[in-house]
This record gives C-alpha cells, structure tokens and sequence, in this order.
C-alpha cells in the first residue's frame, strides 16, 4: 500500500510517500519539505494568513517533487492522508482540502491523521524502530506530553503541561536573549559555548508527586536574570543559553524517567521538534541507560513537522481497522484537537 501524506498544521509545508509491504513494515519512499522559517523571521513569529497562503504556493510542486523522487505515478496512491488537527485553521485546510481533492480525483479514498499521532509514531520510520508498550515523550512546539502507548491509538496521558511548552520556553526564552527565529535551535546554538551552571535557574515542578510540565515560571526567571544583566548580556548571553537549556533538559528528563519507572516500561519515544535537541538526547541516552531502559527518536530530518509521519500513522491506523478512510470527498479541520479524542 502506498499512502500519499500532507502535513500543513502551521509553518512547514510537507509531502510524503510510505509504502508498507507485505510483512506490514513501514518504509519512507520520498518526502520533501518547505519550512517558512525565513518569512516569519521578520516578525517574530507565525503570521497565520501569511502561512496559508504560502501552503498554497508549496504544497504541488512539492508533490510532483515527491513522485519524481519516488518514481511513482499518481494513479499507484492507494491512500491519500492530510493533518486533520491540531494546528492552525487556514493552514490545516489548504493540506486538507488539497489531499480531499486529490483522493477524489483519483478515485482513492482520503484519512484525516491527528498530528500529534504522527510525532508519536514517526520512530517507527528510523533504522531502529521502537516495539509497542512505550513512555512517549512529546515536545512538538506547544505541546508537552508523556503518554503511555500501548498500540496504535491506544494512549493514555500520564502528564503535560499546565502552561507553557518546552518548545515554548526555549522559543520565549531565545527572544529575551535577542536570538533570531526561530528561537529554539537558536538558543541551542548559543548554548554550546556556554556554561549550564552559571545561574541558577528554577527547575518548575521538578520534585512534584505528578508527571505534569510548567515552563511559564522559567521563561520568567530568564526574563528577570536578563535585566539583571544589561549591558553584560551580551557578553553573557552563552551562559545564559546553556543554563536555560539544562534547566529545560533537567525537567523533560527527571519527568521522562520517573514514567518509565512508575509505568514499567523499558522504551522511551521521544518526538516532535525539541526532540532534536542535541542535549536532551544526550541526558536521555545516559538517563534510560542508567535504569536499564532504552530510548528511540525518529530520524532528525523527521523530528520537524513532515508529511512522512502523517503518511506512516495513516498506513499504519488502516493496518489495524483503527479507522475509516472516506470516499464522499467531504472533510472538516480540528484547530483544537485533543490526543484523547483521537477518535472523534
């Protein structure tokens, strides 16, 4: 079966083609990405009309780009799948309504994917894929979220964030620092050259008896420090990078491991854009081997959003009977849509 798959959910434009064989396993034929890093830059952020119209510019040519990749015609899509939810509304619905058109066209049915399912699952797409029961960890921009899976849509919450992400906090924290968008790999960058105890930096519900995340009350103590500084951020700014980026490595792995322990479970995914986080991954390998645990990523080019995970959790959703491709050629998006609702 090859499966077609759209990912626009905010600021990256992504296509991709999956194949699962006989033996069910997954395998990533092309993809191909358009992230609008660049345009955003100049305000700082996401401008959400500015972001759908440029899906409507990328999102053929970067399928045509994929087929040629792939060497596959379009009359050999079996399926065709789209980012139903969460994300932002104009946006979820150019790869939606281009994907709905598509399958129509075609005669082949389409299937709406929860986004955040496609992080959880992209793993499953690297060189050593993770085996079902797993702790996940996402941290895919502004969630944060440990989930105990048991298959494929079977996910129970086991904790998230009660304000801000930590995609958020390092994205909050980069713009206090005066780093350029976006802020998160920015902040990474600078951090390497600096020292992760030079402030002590507040770790927010580190020893709570509950797997929750709280960033809100960083970012503040990183605003606070930086007035401090003044004139000497600049010089400073290093330090003041590496200290936030431990303090936000320390929570997301003291949470992580305190899942696996309470849980029972031996494998940790991790997904989404931190998980990129060369830092994290490295506290995270030492952390899970010290309790005889093991911990799978997805390929770095798929820890950003991507059209190959939203193609892998369609396949592999179908795989199961877990849900119901339509032919009718009708659609809607979900802007806000919950893990848990998943089948709603």
């Amino acid at each position: 079966m090859k499966v077609l798959g759209f990912e626009s959910s905010c600021d990256e434009t992504g296509v991709a083609l999956v194949e699962t064989g006989d033996a069910g396993v997954p395998r990533l034929l092309a993809e191909a990405l358009h992230s609008q890093a660049a345009m955003h830059a100049d305000y700082g952020g996401v401008v959400p009309e500015l972001a759908s119209r440029d899906h409507i510019r990328r999102v053929l040519p970067l399928t045509r780009e994929v087929l040629r990749m792939a060497g596959c015609s379009l009359d050999q899509i079996d399926l065709v799948a789209y980012t139903r939810g969460p994300g932002l509304a104009g946006a979820l619905l150019v790869g939606a309504g281009t994907a709905v058109a598509l399958a129509a066209a075609l005669g082949r049915p389409a299937l709406g994917v929860h986004h955040l399912e496609g992080h959880l699952l992209s793993p499953f797409l690297a060189d050593d894929p993770p085996q079902f029961p797993f702790v996940a960890l996402l941290v895919s921009g502004g969630h944060t979220q440990l989930m105990d899976v048991l298959g494929v849509g079977e996910y129970r919450l086991l904790g998230e964030t009660i304000d801000d992400a930590a995609g958020e906090a390092f994205d909050k924290s980069a713009k206090l620092l005066g780093l350029g968008y976006p802020g998160g790999p920015a902040l990474a960058q600078l951090a390497e050259a600096g020292n992760p105890k030079a402030f002590a930096l507040p770790r927010p519900l580190l020893h709570s008896h509950d797997l929750d995340f709280s960033f809100a009350g960083l970012k503040t103590a990183v605003m606070t420090q930086a007035r401090k500084l003044g004139p000497e951020l600049e010089a400073r700014g290093a330090d003041l990078a590496a200290s936030t980026q431990a303090a936000i490595v320390d929570v997301l792995v003291t949470k992580s491991l305190r899942a696996l322990v309470a849980s029972g479970r031996k494998r940790l995914v991790v997904a989404g854009g931190v998980g990129a986080n060369r830092a994290l991954r490295a506290a995270l390998d030492n952390g899970t081997a010290r309790i005889g645990a093991r911990v799978h990523y997805p390929p770095l080019a798929l820890c950003t959003d991507n059209g190959a995970m939203i193609a892998l959790a369609a396949a592999l959703r179908l795989q199961q009977g877990l849900a119901r491709s339509s032919l009718d050629g009708a659609f809607d998006v979900r802007p806000r849509w919950s893990l848990q609702e998943i089948d709603l």
